[in-house]
């Protein structure tokens, strides 16, 4: 085995972490900087194991994250799994596939369906994308969200039929307006069981032992528009079930979901309505992760290895390319400072942060859900993120600050640090963090004030402590520390 040492190399490290997760915290930075690079990819892409989630505990404590009638329960609930988890990448891509596939509460009375959505992502998100594709047309949140309770064969309602082709698939110049219609008379007949009466049901008081009851799927053969159609140039008498086999073979589908994998992972592409037309910004990257989707039975996990493994992936250019979302850049703090102790209202505070800075999980602005970008980034929503990742690494008793101060001391062998060298020490244990020479030039004329400093009895611990997280505290404030 490998293992890992040089500069450079663990600058590798941390930008897969920051990828491929929230960030690395400095316990894996310690196990990974063991590993080789490709057996540190080997395991983020490794989901066989099932995080343990407290759920009685949760919800003893916290009866909204039981029920989810709300979004203040739901929300902070998802946030505990991201924070918690063993599989960082796996609620990266459930991330990655709420933005694309966006569905919001608004329109679905509680919370309960939007969670058993991400759920699904959870379980199909990393496999072929047929299957992920087949279950997001009988997920109960998508059919309520996009109206398919309302497609029948005697009248077709369009909007699942257009979004899963414009949005969810190939994107906008890809099909016809009569493919749109041939979609949509394949899909007539996926409903919910009763919405009408299970609406009323949902928007009830009485909360049964296990929560609120939800939507469940049902195919109504009767409903169903049985009839030839022509998808996508291909003639039969087609199902949904045909209709997302026909999509899920297009070209125009492979490079679809290609581009969206790299805008998420590698750097910020144009707004997706501008893909039609303006071309990718790396199309040999695009090009790569196609041929691995159509070599690999139309594998995301394949995509996903390619992209991790490739050069265009490593290269220094695309490191900090990217703003870090609202939930990445809070889920990743909070990540730094510890572990959630239950009960808590972190995990509240932190959804609301989230939708304060632009990103209200479980509640995206429309169907074309967030653009990413530079739209993350304006004069309040900074404050709104320097703010939050101040305030939650400000207590040196939380475990995972303790943590960072006490591997901070480790520099100063003598028991003693200069100012400059714990400006280099907070920068190397919270990432390592590659900043510019006028960030850390700013950073070490902070630090000078606190002289040099010493931690050998109680006062002088206290004072360095103090030091230390004003030094932390002013780090994930500059703009590479919002980049990922």
């Amino acid at each position: 085995m490998t293992t890992i040492k040089s500069k450079a190399d663990l600058g590798l490290i941390a930008h897969l972490l920051r990828r491929a997760g929230f960030g690395a915290t400095p316990e894996e930075m310690d196990r990974f900087s063991k590993m080789d690079y490709d057996e540190i990819v080997g395991q983020l892409i490794d989901f066989s194991g099932d995080d343990y989630i407290p759920q009685d505990i949760i919800s003893r404590f916290h009866k909204d994250q039981s029920d989810f009638r709300g979004a203040p329960g739901a929300g902070a609930h998802w946030i505990y799994r991201m924070v918690m988890t063993d599989t960082p990448l796996r609620e990266k891509m459930c991330l990655f596939w709420h933005r694309i596939f966006a569905t919001a509460g608004t329109k679905l009375i509680q919370r309960r369906v939007l969670l058993n959505q991400i759920g699904m992502f959870r379980e199909k998100g990393f496999g072929r994308f047929d299957d992920l594709l087949l279950g997001l047309s009988k997920d109960p949140a998508m059919i309520m969200w996009l109206d398919n309770q309302d497609n029948h064969g005697s009248s077709i309602n369009e909007n699942y039929g257009r979004e899963i082709l414009e949005l969810f698939s190939m994107g906008v110049g890809n099909y016809t307006e009569d493919d749109i219609k041939e979609t949509a008379r394949a899909f007539t007949g996926w409903s919910v069981v009763n919405p009408e009466y299970m609406s009323i049901k949902m928007r009830n008081n009485t909360v049964r032992p296990y929560g609120y009851i939800s939507w469940q799927y049902q195919y109504d053969s009767k409903d169903h528009d049985g009839g030839p159609k022509t998808i996508l140039g291909e003639t039969g008498n087609w199902d949904g079930e045909d209709a997302v086999r026909i999509i899920c073979e297009q070209q125009a589908t492979a490079e679809y979901i290609a581009r969206h994998l790299y805008h998420f992972f590698v750097a910020d592409e144009v707004p997706v309505p501008q893909w039609a037309h303006e071309a990718p910004r790396d199309p040999a990257a695009i090009d790569l992760m196609v041929q691995s989707y159509f070599q690999n039975g139309h594998s995301i996990k394949a995509m996903v290895e390619v992209m991790f493994k490739s050069d265009f992936f490593k290269k220094e250019s695309v490191r900090y390319a990217r703003i870090k979302s609202p939930a990445e850049m809070v889920v990743g703090t909070m990540r730094l400072a510890g572990p959630i102790e239950l009960p808590s209202d972190d995990t509240y505070y932190a959804r609301s942060v989230c939708s304060n800075m632009g990103q209200a999980l479980l509640d995206p602005p429309s169907v074309e859900g967030w653009q990413g970008g530079n739209e993350w980034i304006n004069t309040g929503t900074y404050v709104e993120r320097i703010n939050f990742a101040s305030k939650v690494l400000n207590d040196p008793d939380k475990q995972g600050v303790r943590n960072i101060i006490d591997r901070i001391k480790l520099v100063g062998l003598s028991g003693e640090m200069t100012s400059d060298e714990l400006v280099k020490a907070c920068l190397e244990v919270l990432g390592p963090l590659d900043v510019l020479d006028t960030t850390e030039n700013g950073l070490r004329e902070f630090a000078s004030k606190y002289g040099n400093l010493a931690w050998n009895d109680s006062e002088s611990a206290t004072q360095f402590d103090r030091a230390a997280l004003s030094v932390i505290q002013l780090i994930v404030c500059t703009q590479e520390y919002q980049t990922v």
